[in-house]
């Protein structure tokens, strides 16, 4: 089936932040109760066609702060050549130590993000190792985190694991004059990517093949969403999911799930 189209009906809900009542909540229930699921290695096109093997890899990963990238540098550290295909290479016989110049780059607007490199006609994060390596495509910091026995959201540049959810924040004023910070937590489909989204020659998040897991996402997703709603926030949304999959209409249903 071809992608669906991006507007269609949506059911949201609104509940003020357990941990923060300065904020409100706007969740899409729509596509937390949907059945999408990463599908990288069982069916992933690729963002491009010159780069089927690589997912959504093929840009690099902006950091979304310092603090981020500080993050991601300690567990850089940590990778050796068994678990990173594009570590630098030993000089004299000794490991070498990584350097930010080895991973980091900066890109047109001065955004700092991870380094592409093309190997094999395919271009791609630096930490994507590709599909000859020893352990098959895939991020080298995800692959670190089962090591560590981490969540690979400890590991990985926010952008990566929170993809394709999508949290904005904007400040809401009301009538009355008082004011508060909507947090929406949503789907980031292609115009999360900006103009450019428009161009990528495929994309998970609307199309029916993604859509197969036997859980609904806000459950496959927990860790996510905990990290980005706090355990207080998490657990009132999973309460109005679960009334919604009870009671919702046909129309609330997202259109790339199977009938």
């Amino acid at each position: 089936m071809p992608e669906v189209d991006l507007v269609f009906p949506r059911a949201y809900v609104e509940f003020v932040n357990p941990d923060d009542e300065s904020e409100t909540f706007r969740c899409d229930l729509t596509w937390l109760t949907s059945s999408y699921q990463c599908i990288f290695g069982g069916g992933c096109a690729g963002i491009y066609k010159e780069s089927p093997d690589v997912g959504c890899c093929a840009l690099g990963a902006h950091f979304a702060d310092a603090d981020d990238e500080k993050r991601v540098a300690t567990y850089v550290g940590m990778l050796d050549e068994t678990l990173w295909q594009f570590r630098p290479s030993p000089k004299n016989g000794r490991a070498k130590k990584v350097k930010k110049s080895d991973w980091v780059d900066v890109d047109e607007d001065g955004e700092r993000k991870t380094m592409v490199v093309e190997y094999d006609g395919q271009s791609a994060c630096v930490f994507h190792n590709r599909k000859d390596f020893h352990l098959g495509a895939g991020c080298a910091l995800h692959a670190l985190a089962y090591v560590l026995e981490k969540n690979p959201l400890e590991t990985k540049p926010d952008v990566c694991w929170q993809l394709p959810l999508r949290r904005t924040f904007r400040t809401v004023k009301r009538q009355d004059g008082t004011e508060y910070t909507e947090v929406s937590i949503g789907e980031y489909d292609r115009r999360g990517w900006g103009p450019g989204g428009h161009d990528l020659d495929w994309y998970c998040t609307g199309n029916t093949e993604a859509h197969t897991a036997p859980e609904p996402l806000y459950v496959t997703s927990a860790a996510e969403l905990t990290a980005l709603m706090g355990e207080a926030g998490y657990a009132e949304l999973a309460r109005h999911c679960e009334e919604h999959l009870l009671s919702r209409s046909r129309l609330a249903i997202h259109p790339a799930d199977p009938r």
